[in-house]
């Protein structure tokens, strides 16, 4: 149903011209065309709806394998009405990537296998598409002259901290498969600027959140576990600890790096909002409605980085700053999926119903307390 190609552009015209010097973040030049790979996946499908809500001319390709992580729901509306053009493929495939880049003055690579569960049960898919993926686009790049490569990339490579936020020139220390991937690919993008003057930009955000998550992930698991009534497993004892940054923040973010960063550099975004793992739990029951009851600690999981925190002065320096509150955002993004019901049941319907009794039932029924009344 969702293989098809549009082949053609609603919106047509010119985007702004660069006038030099320093832009508001709002007047901020962008390209007339560009290609958004894992454009349906969660950060992706924001950034696009980001783009096409405010760059108008823009013209939008996505390129997505539709794999677990992508869901063509995210961005149906806009392929149904022409805004975007969407081609299902794999970056890993040479052929599909070069056509889909054709005409772009710009690549935007969200494509990742991004669950660190996942990468820790089975890592070759992770260096598959997060370093080799990455390779072929960034071939293909150089092939057609593009005038960007923005790689979208986590503060996960530089492992766990102390307590000190992770400066762009900190060393990489990766603590599982995923993140390991993920330094492949950043490398992979630097060596590229460096010997083929590439013109690459690598981001790095901390941990977001926000409407069209994939249930797997920590906030989206746990409001719709509480929807249902279910166990929220927290992981050991629920004090590691990220910076919560909101989708929409980041999405501003990329689009700022990608037109004023500098050519070769890394960007770190973040926003400050550090909490604890169980302080989200409990925001999130409080929310909902739930008891405190309903979230039960398991058995952590094995290289579980304690703490990620991020030092963003240098995006800061080009005018980008968050604007969502950590409260603002959990009430927005709690509330997103209260409405959207629907789409969070068919993700977590069928064969995430056995990853999830694979991961979580059996540790759930070891760490919930005797007589614990809760649902597995």
């Amino acid at each position: 149903m969702w293989t098809r190609t549009v082949t053609t552009f609603r919106m047509t015209g010119r985007a702004k011209t660069a006038s030099g010097g320093e832009t508001p973040e709002n007047e901020m030049a962008f390209f007339e065309s560009i290609l958004v790979t894992g454009g349906a996946g969660f950060i992706g499908s924001n950034f696009v709806r980001h783009i096409a809500g405010t760059h108008p001319d823009c013209r939008i390709t996505v390129l997505d394998a539709l794999t677990y992580a992508g869901n063509m729901e995210n961005i149906a509306d806009l392929v149904d009405n022409g805004r975007i053009r969407f081609i299902k493929g794999n970056i890993c495939d040479a052929e599909t990537a070069r056509d889909a880049m054709v005409g772009a003055e710009a690549v935007f690579n969200f494509a990742a296998e991004t669950h660190v569960d996942r990468s820790i049960e089975e890592a070759g898919s992770f260096i598959q598409t997060d370093v080799y993926g990455t390779y072929t686009l960034l071939t293909l790049a150089r092939e057609r002259g593009v005038r960007r490569f923005v790689q979208i990339s986590t503060d996960e490579v530089y492992g766990s901290t102390e307590g000190e936020g992770f400066t762009e020139t900190s060393p990489l220390k990766p603590g599982n498969p995923y993140s390991a991937s993920k330094c492949g690919g950043d490398l992979m993008c630097q060596a590229f600027a460096n010997t083929y003057q590439v013109p690459v930009v690598v981001t790095r955000s901390s941990n977001n959140y926000g409407p069209y998550q994939h249930v797997e992930k920590f906030i989206p698991l746990f409001v719709t576990n509480a929807m249902e009534g279910r166990d929220l497993p927290l992981y050991g004892d629920g004090m590691h600890q990220r910076d919560w940054l909101h989708v929409e923040d980041n999405c501003r973010g990329i689009e700022t790096v990608a037109v004023a960063g500098e050519v070769g550099a890394v960007y770190n975004i973040a926003a400050g909002h550090s909490q604890p793992n169980l302080r989200v739990a409990e925001l999130i029951v409080e929310h909902i409605g739930e008891t405190s009851s309903k979230i039960v600690f398991i058995e952590d999981r094995k290289g579980h980085d304690r703490m990620y925190k991020l030092d963003a002065a240098r995006a800061r320096t080009l005018g980008w700053e968050p604007r969502v509150s950590f409260e603002d955002g959990m009430k927005k993004t709690i509330e997103w999926y209260q409405k959207n019901r629907a789409w969070w049941e068919r993700v977590k319907s069928g064969a995430f119903r056995e990853y999830y009794q694979k991961h979580y039932g059996e540790r759930l029924e070891k760490g919930r307390p005797k007589g614990h009344p809760g649902k597995s």
